[in-house]
């Protein structure tokens, strides 16, 4: 439960700064729970499709050598701006595609700083970690 509550603020975190940094993507307001809601909406959308998406357009995704996946990244982006309502806009499929780089690249980066990725690995592996990253 917590990861996924990290996980969401992480979105929540990532969502809102692509907004403040991208002229084409827009967010009603700047309320906590407005971004808790457009996060989830996101984070449902990827859970859902993305890994349908990828499957089904994995010819295309080795034919560009992996770029086809930055269009993936956008159209899951429109999808959830059109799950969103008015809450969430996106100006078209350009800015979608920055978009979602730029979400990527925030939420990984968020990620890496709360050390999520680590916690998950020592969680699936079933293995004790006695000593983190912060201890050597």
């Amino acid at each position: 439960m917590r990861t996924f509550v990290l996980r969401l603020v992480i979105n929540a975190a990532a969502l809102a700064a692509t907004a403040a940094i991208l002229p084409g993507i827009h967010i009603r307001d700047d309320r906590v729970t407005t971004l808790l809601v457009i996060a989830l909406i996101f984070g449902l959308v990827n859970a859902v499709l993305k890994p349908v998406v990828w499957v089904l357009s994995c010819p295309l995704i080795l034919l560009t050598l992996g770029l086809f996946a930055l269009a993936i990244n956008g159209i899951l982006l429109l999808i959830t701006d059109a799950l969103a309502g008015t809450r969430f806009e996106v100006d078209g499929f350009g800015w979608a595609v920055l978009g979602g780089l730029l979400v990527g690249l925030i939420g990984m980066v968020l990620e890496n700083a709360l050390d999520l990725d680590e916690e998950e690995q020592r969680k699936h592996s079933g293995t004790v970690v006695i000593f983190s990253k912060k201890d050597r």
